[in-house]
């Protein structure tokens, strides 16, 4: 548990299951694991060539699911801000169980990758566990991949061939194509996505 973790906060019950309209203020929930998830990327940056800040990713992720999808169960919005603090900070999932409660912590462990093993590994589990996700952590797949895409078609990491990026593409693809049915409106925009990915290899 790093030092800068906000001791006030509340962890959102276990069992909740509060809904979210996008023409609401945000919830208090909501904007702790926002704060929470700014405090844990604060010191990382995006591989493209701007540097942005990492937050904007799992701002974006949420964003996609929110207003561009019309998802409003408050525990995949906050599973999608906090999807990447234990992956990629020294964030650990009881601390994420303690802030938040169970259920926003399963969804973010159902999302985490083993970062011990080899990327190839990696990415083929990927492939292969997607089909047995919770409906829940089907969405953030969803809306992850889709802001991954986008940002790929855009501004690809510095020093990306190509061919690096038409594989980064299809590996995606290959990931969505095993939760195909999840949600309509989500599956549109990733397939968007990835057809914009796939005109910034032939450009």
């Amino acid at each position: 548990m790093t030092s800068e973790t906000p001791g006030s906060l509340k962890p959102m019950n276990s069992s909740s299951s509060s809904k979210l309209s996008s023409s609401q203020a945000v919830s208090e929930n909501f904007l702790k694991a926002l704060d929470f998830a700014a405090r844990k990327h604060r010191d990382q940056r995006r591989k493209d060539p701007e540097q942005t800040p990492y937050i904007n990713h799992p701002i974006a992720v949420a964003h996609i699911l929110w207003i561009e999808a019309g998802v409003s169960d408050e525990a995949v919005l906050m599973a999608a801000l906090l999807h990447d603090t234990v992956e990629d900070t020294e964030t650990t999932f009881e601390e994420i169980e303690q802030q938040f409660g169970q259920s926003v912590k399963e969804i973010v462990a159902e999302v985490t990758d083993d970062k011990s093993l080899p990327k190839a590994v990696r990415k083929q589990q990927q492939i292969d566990h997607a089909a047995s996700l919770s409906d829940r952590a089907k969405l953030i797949k969803l809306a992850d991949k889709t802001a991954n895409l986008r940002n790929v078609a855009v501004s690809p990491p510095d020093g990306w061939s190509v061919t690096r990026i038409d594989d980064y593409v299809e590996w995606g693809k290959a990931v969505i194509d095993q939760i195909r049915g999840t949600h309509a409106k989500l599956e549109s925009l990733f397939d968007q996505a990835y057809a914009q990915g796939k005109q910034a290899t032939k450009t």
